[in-house]
């Protein structure tokens, strides 16, 4: 795509669309200038904090540079579709926050465009303040001719972004309106090859919108995602992305896209019902995929703390992703519960590399079968310390030269684990030290493999999962390299064991199975798995 000429983003629009823009070699100390929507004026005021201006129209004939701040009154409403396109500095960033007390300023449009465009911007903080765009999006940032770095967004609460459900993927590819985005990053395909470095989100929240965060770049010279072959991939990495303590909830689609990032990091944020879209024609088939929190095209990049739950998309709705082209990515401590299901990765290409799952806990990702890898294969994958709970069919697949141990995998009733023997014989994975319950064992993991239940300590949230001290699973997991101190739960790592629960045991009494009870467990599974295979093969048939 070609470049957009600089010169278009001055132009100064006309319903408070504008646009600030002057010379990076014009300095300034701190200067605040204050807007007042409910006792400001723009004919007498001086946009001091004793006579403000009522709205941002004044704004394009000031000075807008580093060190200059642009505070907005608490409990005020403000129509607001600005564009900037220039830059603080590290020492005095340019600041877009609030001032006063009571509820945080109300910045919205109802054009169908960005509440706010940060173009060729560098150094900028924006917090404290409110967003909503019924027909557009949040906040744009792009690079058309220049690579931007220390944008910082804090505290900013984002809400009614064209809250509806759509029909199929939003378009990515034109900024975050078009895209009923929160926060959008370039886009995909990006417009330049400059990228977004040191963007860092924090304690955020947005809900009732299309989308939260989505981060895209560039691809290649020709800014064609969608590649043919491998060696049309020349990425731009936006760097030191860092998104955390963010609130992501009742969003038709996706809550974090990590896409085109080179160390991003997303932690202690929380998804919760986003993926709301089911995605399915009338015939009930997938008509396009959406998940909460994934990578795409990224490398040395983590996904952990994170809470994911709730997500109603048929054809996706999983929490871990690793896609189109993701190497040395990792999720970890995660908790992943009521969603379609648990993973679903999604490799290209000549595969993915050295990816990694490990210490999260998943419990009733039911709704549809979770995979390790697409035909691709994943390469050097990690998985393992993961506790799995009624998930549906669990299906490992194109695995090669990785590690699948120390996990709990419990299917709810009916399911099984699926394999294909010519992704398994010959690919050099260690399939060893894992814990199958209410399924048969594999036959690739049948040696070392236990068949038996866990000893969870029972009760109500997540902290049922630990173990009990007499559990047959304690001290009993593959001994795996890495630099954890502690498990899912906090705890400190004391004991080698299977799941994602690695102390001593905790409280509470093991109930042992009996043999009689595995001889009923075994036939019971086998009968509700050929009930369910019958039940598939009708379907096919109609």
């Amino acid at each position: 795509m070609k470049k957009i000429l600089s010169v278009l983003m001055s132009v100064v629009m006309l319903f408070s669309v504008i646009a600030i823009s002057l010379p990076t070699a014009f300095a300034a100390d701190t200067v605040c200038y204050y807007i007042d929507s409910i006792d400001g004026d723009d004919t007498t005021g001086e946009g001091t904090l004793a006579k403000p201006w009522k709205t941002i129209n004044n704004l394009g004939g000031v000075p807008i540079v580093a060190g200059v701040n642009i505070l907005f009154r608490c409990g005020g409403t403000y129509e607001c579709a600005a564009t900037l396109t220039t830059s603080g500095t590290k020492e005095n960033p340019i600041v877009i926050s609030s001032y006063g007390e009571g509820e945080k300023p109300l910045l919205t449009t109802n054009e169908a465009t960005e509440v706010l465009r940060l173009f060729d911007c560098s150094y900028i903080t924006v917090s404290n303040l409110e967003i909503t765009a019924p027909n557009g999006g949040g906040i744009w940032i792009d690079t058309l001719n220049e690579t931007s770095y220390g944008i910082t967004i804090d505290n900013v609460e984002f809400h009614d972004i064209q809250d509806y459900h759509l029909p199929a993927r939003d378009n990515t590819s034109a900024g975050a309106a078009v895209a009923r985005c929160c926060i959008m990053v370039k886009g995909l395909p990006a417009r330049s090859r400059y990228a977004v470095n040191d963007l860092t989100i924090t304690n955020c929240e947005m809900y009732d919108c299309g989308n939260g965060i989505n981060v895209w770049g560039s691809w290649n010279d020709s800014q064609t995602p969608w590649c043919e072959t491998e060696e049309e991939i020349d990425p731009v990495y936006n760097t030191g992305l860092l998104v955390k303590g963010c609130y992501f909830h009742d969003m038709d689609s996706e809550a974090i896209i990590v896409g085109m990032c080179d160390g991003a990091l997303v932690t202690h944020c929380r998804s919760i019902d986003c993926c709301q879209g089911s995605g399915v024609d009338e015939n009930g088939e997938p008509t396009y995929f959406t998940a909460a929190m994934w990578f795409w095209g990224s490398e040395n990049s983590i996904i952990q703390y994170c809470e994911i739950a709730g997500q109603k998309n048929f054809g996706d709705g999983m929490s871990v992703d690793f896609d189109s082209h993701t190497n040395n990515c990792t999720y970890q401590y995660i908790y992943s519960h009521d969603n379609m299901r648990f993973m679903c990765n999604n490799a290209n290409y000549s595969g993915q590399h050295n990816n990694t799952v490990r210490y999260c806990l998943s419990v009733n990702d039911g709704g549809g079968r979770s995979k390790t890898s697409s035909s691709a294969g994943e390469y050097g994958f990690k998985f393992y310390n993961n506790t799995i709970i009624g998930c549906g069919e669990f299906q490992v697949t194109s695995l090669y030269d990785s590690v699948f141990a120390n996990n709990i995998i419990i299917p709810k009733d009916g399911e099984k684990i699926y394999f294909e023997f010519d992704h398994i014989i010959g690919s050099g994975t260690d399939f060893s030290n894992n814990c199958y319950y209410n399924c048969p064992k594999p036959i690739f993991d049948i040696i070392s493999s236990k068949n038996t239940v866990p000893g969870f300590v029972g009760g109500e949230g997540y902290e049922a999962y630990q173990l009990v001290a007499d559990s047959p699973l304690i001290g009993k997991g593959k001994v795996i390299e890495d630099d954890l101190t502690t498990d899912f739960f906090g705890n400190e790592i004391t004991s080698n064991n299977i799941g994602c629960y690695a102390g001593d045991g905790e409280d509470g009494e093991y109930d042992r199975e009996w043999l009689v009870e595995k001889i009923i467990r075994f036939f019971r599974q086998l009968f509700n798995i050929i009930k369910r295979e019958i039940n598939y093969l009708k379907n096919e048939a109609k």
